[in-house]
């Protein structure tokens, strides 16, 4: 009975994961813009690193976020000052995309430092950290005191939706790959630059609000 009642627990904690990941890998946020603006300058593989970058990330994160809700003291203020920062370095990248130009992208020697770009984004990215403190962190824990060895299943599953679906946009932006050589592509890349300090911007409020700074 307990080998039943555990293995269903893991398929719906693998489903839930699945779930969970897709969501936050298809919602517009500051890594999807990033796979996306990082493919249009320098192809596909270049967005699979974006992509891929919170398999660095996310362990600390997950453990920090599991064990401040352990806790539960005082988070606030180390979240609000993480968003700050957050905020000045998606502002950064937002300029740097809204000053490309059509010449800048077509020097060759334009380094390609996509996996760098995403790590520091999610690392710095304060969303990352809500949601697993308010969803993915208790989810968790509850799961822990049931049955420890059924929360794999949520991350993997969480895991492999969230890169596969990013990965999925990386693809079908690279296969309209033509669109780049056309006048347009370096706006679509200068829009991408505002819709990231616009977020920023957002991100920077709700860091000053948890901080009590406003």
């Amino acid at each position: 009975m307990w080998q039943i009642d555990g293995m269903a627990n893991a398929s719906e904690l693998l489903f839930s994961g699945a779930i969970l990941g897709l969501v936050q890998g298809l919602t517009p946020g500051p890594l999807v813009t990033l796979v996306i603006s990082e493919t249009l300058k320098f192809g596909k593989a270049e967005g699979f690193k974006v992509a891929v970058s919170p398999l660095v990330t996310d362990s600390t994160i997950v453990l920090s976020a599991v064990f401040i809700l352990s806790t539960l003291q005082g988070y606030g203020v180390i979240l609000g000052i993480i968003s700050v920062f957050g905020a000045c370095y998606l502002i950064y990248l937002g300029l740097e995309n809204i000053r490309m130009r059509t010449r800048a992208l077509e020097v060759s020697i334009m380094k390609r430092e996509a996996f760098k770009r995403g790590i520091i984004t999610n690392f710095l990215n304060p969303h990352t950290y809500l949601f697993w403190l308010l969803v993915g962190g208790p989810i968790i824990i509850r799961n822990i005191e049931k049955n420890a060895s059924t929360v794999p299943f949520f991350l993997f599953g969480f895991y492999c939706l969230l890169i596969g679906s990013e990965m999925s946009i990386a693809l079908i932006v690279d296969k309209s790959k033509q669109f780049i050589k056309s006048t347009y592509y370096s706006r679509v890349i200068q829009l991408l630059g505002l819709i990231l300090i616009i977020f920023a911007i957002s991100i920077l409020i709700d860091g000053l609000k948890l901080a009590s700074v406003i």
